[in-house]
């Protein structure tokens, strides 16, 4: 794990172990959000379904990933970077982000745009 993943544990006061280590380097590294399925084809060891998703909710609440629900109703998963949008192909289901401009609402926050269409391919 890099400097900034420490670094990045420490200020949030985690507790650093092997499972968390293995699941934030697999997401920091992927360029698209990954959903559990993905993850767990990457993972060099086992882990069991509810230790994943202990880890993920953790993370979440610390703000270190975001998550969200695809039109097949899988949930996905992605590093937090920046606030960006994504954008869903309704037939392959495949996922991409978009660097758009988000909208300024005033007094709310955005956490995330998802676009629904068909990609280039199913096209």
């Amino acid at each position: 794990m890099n400097d900034k993943m420490k670094t990045i544990f420490k200020e949030r006061g985690i507790k650093l172990t092997a499972a968390r280590e293995m699941i934030l380097d697999i997401l920091s590294k992927a360029n698209a959000p990954l959903n559990y399925e993905q993850i767990r084809s990457k993972m060099k060891t086992d882990m069991d379904k509810a230790t994943f998703y202990r880890n993920i909710s953790l993370f979440e609440e610390a703000n270190i990933i975001q998550k969200f629900e695809s039109s097949e109703r899988k949930w996905y998963f992605e590093f937090l970077k920046k606030t960006h949008a994504h954008f869903m192909c309704e037939i392959c289901h495949h996922i991409i982000c978009v660097d758009v401009a988000l909208p300024d609402i005033e007094g709310h926050e955005i956490k995330n745009i998802i676009l629904k269409g068909v990609c280039k391919a199913c096209r």
